[in-house]
């Protein structure tokens, strides 16, 4: 299983999903272009020292990065524009999960592509979660369902 971003904008919460990737065992594609450098402050203070851990593939862009999914591969986008709840989704261990722009999402063209479109149930009048937030719910229901959280040392 893996947890893409694409063309993440804001330097905390790539730093913080590189962390979680590290610390679940989760590898961690980087779409770019970013809307920091990679060596931003607040990358590497959310990232902490698991930044080292992490299995971080970065990808020039979405053509690059779409073009070297493997042959039946899923590709899971979390939208608010979904139309799906996590909840509801057989999840699979070789899945890829994908966060769209702080700023913006995902344009039209990833919407196009992806096999599912999931979204997270929210109370009525409220739009979104931070993307960091969103991101581990449902890569943690997705290690749940998939048993794929790491296990813990005798």
């Amino acid at each position: 299983m893996r947890l893409a971003l694409y063309e993440p904008d804001i330097p905390q919460n790539a730093g913080s999903l590189m962390r979680l990737g590290a610390c679940l065992g989760v590898g961690i594609d980087l779409i770019e272009p970013c809307g920091f450098l990679l060596s931003d402050r607040g990358l590497k203070r959310a990232g902490m020292d698991y930044l080292k851990s992490a299995d971080i593939r970065r990808h020039e862009s979405w053509a690059r990065f779409h073009g070297g999914l493997a042959p039946g591969q899923r590709l899971l986008l979390l939208t608010t524009r979904g139309t799906m709840a996590y909840t509801d989704f057989a999840f699979a261990a070789g899945d890829t999960l994908l966060v769209g722009r702080e700023s913006s999402g995902a344009p039209d063209t990833v919407h196009a592509v992806a096999d599912a479109r999931l979204t997270i149930p929210l109370l009525p009048g409220l739009r979104s979660l931070n993307v960091a937030q969103a991101a581990a719910m449902v890569l943690g229901e997705a290690l749940r369902q998939t048993g794929l959280f790491p296990k813990k040392e005798q």
